[in-house]
């Protein structure tokens, strides 16, 4: 297998290259691609419309990525929908499916664990074990379609794993997924969560693919946030706001902040008034999150009166905020806690 190429991380034109230097027309492989795209197969013997002896060659050189569900639960409050995804080599990542009025949305994982050390999260604990390809990315998508029967809406990086430690494979993902010849989601339908890696925050707004930037914040000072974000440290806040307000300027698309309350860390009204300075009038919106509970961790979610008391002082003070509408409570369908359960009952994966 490991000298096989993966046939669904190719791009259109990448894969036009390929089956030319096979002595094949160039077209086979706009079919081939929508078969993978499109169809969804997991087969080269499902591609009908190719000759049975190229077939037999497709199959001798590339492999058709394909991963499995390990284990899946349900919400009976809301019908939201948790996947715990296996990898071809073992590892396994989690994906939620979610349900609105305006469409079906997931969540995807980019890396199989993380190494990014957030203090509050439960995907970190057991570190990084590698990134994810692109068609490891786009079967999260695929597999939930084909096993839920919901079409996909909208897709939320925002799973397993920093995205933007895994930049190549995530933008080849965004190319993939928006091709006209593929699934064609437009990116902005498309949320990309980061916990703040400046450098890549710049190299994404080069691309202006007009997907939705999501900054996990977290903290309004650098000395909260390096304790609860180790990659503050790196990247301290002036440098981190900076390129958040270069985003905008380059790309003209308004950035979510995502601020996770951590009971007596920084829920305070002080912190509320911090942070609407901090943000200092941009073009933002706040989403506001109950740090969800990792038993392995101290942190205490904030009160539902912390909450709404925060929420509203941002408001007074000129800021777009709103409390994240918690789904799959009843699952724990935040994410990591699902994986690390596999982790420790399993050793490795």
């Amino acid at each position: 297998m490991q000298d096989k190429i993966d046939l669904k991380s190719l791009t259109l034109e990448e894969l036009k290259e390929q089956i030319t230097a096979l002595g094949e027309k160039g077209f086979r492989a706009g079919q081939i691609y929508r078969w993978l795209h499109q169809r969804k197969v997991s087969s080269f013997d499902e591609m009908t419309d190719q000759p049975a002896a190229f077939r037999a060659q497709l199959e001798q050189r590339f492999y058709i990525n394909r991963i499995t569900v390990k284990k899946k639960l349900v919400s009976k409050i809301d019908g939201t929908v948790k996947y715990l995804y296996q990898l071809r080599d073992g590892n396994c990542v989690e994906t939620v499916l979610m349900q609105y009025k305006h469409g079906a949305s997931i969540c995807i994982s980019s890396q199989a664990g993380c190494r990014m050390g957030c203090q509050f999260c439960a995907s970190t604990l057991a570190g990084l074990e590698r990134s994810l390809t692109a068609s490891e990315l786009l079967d999260q998508v695929y597999m939930t379609e084909q096993d839920s029967g919901y079409k996909i809406d909208s897709i939320v990086m925002m799973g397993i794993g920093e995205p933007l430690d895994n930049y190549d494979n995530v933008v080849r993902f965004l190319r993939l997924i928006s091709s006209p010849e593929g699934m064609n989601l437009s990116l902005r339908h498309l949320s990309l969560s980061t916990c703040g890696l400046v450098d890549r925050i710049y190299d994404l707004a080069q691309l202006k693919l007009g997907l939705t930037l999501s900054i996990s914040l977290h903290a309004t000072d650098d000395e909260t946030r390096s304790k609860i974000m180790p990659v503050n440290k790196k990247y301290p806040l002036s440098d981190l706001m900076k390129a958040c307000r270069d985003y905008f300027a380059i790309t003209g698309r308004r950035i979510s902040f995502e601020y996770a309350l951590i009971e007596g860390v920084n829920d305070t009204p002080a912190q509320a008034t911090a942070l609407a300075k901090l943000l200092n009038h941009m073009n933002c919106h706040v989403n506001l999150i109950p740090v969800n509970p990792v038993k392995e961790r101290a942190y205490r979610r904030s009160t539902p009166a912390n909450v709404a008391r925060f929420q509203q002082q941002l408001t007074r003070l000129g800021v777009n905020a709103t409390v994240r509408r918690e789904l799959g409570s009843d699952i724990n369908a935040a994410c990591g806690q699902l994986r690390r359960e596999s982790v420790g009952k399993e050793g490795s994966i």
